[in-house]
């Protein structure tokens, strides 16, 4: 626990900031959806921590103990249902364990993995992440007396949505193996479909189907690329 988890640890949460007090784990590898999760945190009064991907979630969880934990499905080193799952069976468990992800035929997997629930992207409404927080608290961690409950969307930072851009194209750079190929398909997809970029949600969730019933072409890997350099040139860096 550092200084700031220290000094808000005991602060009682309030009905503009019900999750004052809690810290809140966010395993995720595009910083776009990092930033909407920071600034719905922000917005409800909890703290945020980031990791990126298995490995690094596994190294923060051996330093600090979140109350909330929020697990992408997809990661670059495997899947987060293996987290789910590892975090599930621990003593002591986190108080609200979520999986999240754009593909919600996902979501049983993340239950099966003993999630207590689960998020769809893109998520910009504020009622909706406090009440999936709030709903899955014990009973001695919610809050008392009534709740405003906030009619509110969060924008996050189009410059996030550039540099998960620049990730998928290194990462593509790097190798043309199935296994980055389907990665970068599906991370493309959940933050296009963020950003309503759907002309690109729509490539990308093309190669993610056609994976699923091995026929990748690798015209359509081409088509991909191309249209991430296109944004890449059409918005210049900031």
């Amino acid at each position: 626990m550092d200084e700031f988890d220290r000094m808000t640890a005991h602060r009682l949460p309030t009905p503009t900031r019900p999750l004052l007090g809690l810290t809140v784990l966010v395993v995720e590898d595009s910083r776009y959806a990092c930033d909407a999760l920071r600034l719905l945190c922000l917005r409800s009064g909890a703290r945020i921590r980031r990791a990126d991907c298995l490995r690094s979630a596994r190294r923060h969880l051996q330093l600090y103990r979140p109350s909330v934990v929020i697990v992408d499905m997809g990661l670059p080193d495997g899947s987060g249902a293996e987290l789910i799952e590892e975090l599930a069976g621990a003593t002591p468990r986190v108080s609200v364990l979520l999986g999240i992800s754009g593909d919600s035929f996902v979501e049983d997997i993340a239950i099966a993995a003993g999630a207590d629930g689960f998020l769809s992207k893109p998520l910009n409404s504020l009622a909706d992440f406090q009440q999936a927080v709030l709903t899955r608290l014990p009973a001695d961690q919610q809050p008392s007396g009534p709740r405003v409950l906030p009619d509110d969307t969060i924008k996050p930072d189009p410059v996030a949505y550039r540099d998960d851009l620049c990730h998928a194209a290194d990462t593509l750079s790097e190798g043309k193996q199935d296994e980055v190929i389907e990665y970068v398909a599906q991370f493309l997809a959940g933050i296009a479909r963020s950003a309503q970029d759907m002309s690109l949600a729509n490539a990308a969730e093309a190669i993610t189907n056609a994976y699923a019933k091995g026929k990748v072409l690798n015209a359509d890997v081409v088509r991909l690329n191309q249209m991430v350099q296109d944004r890449l040139e059409r918005e210049p860096a900031i």
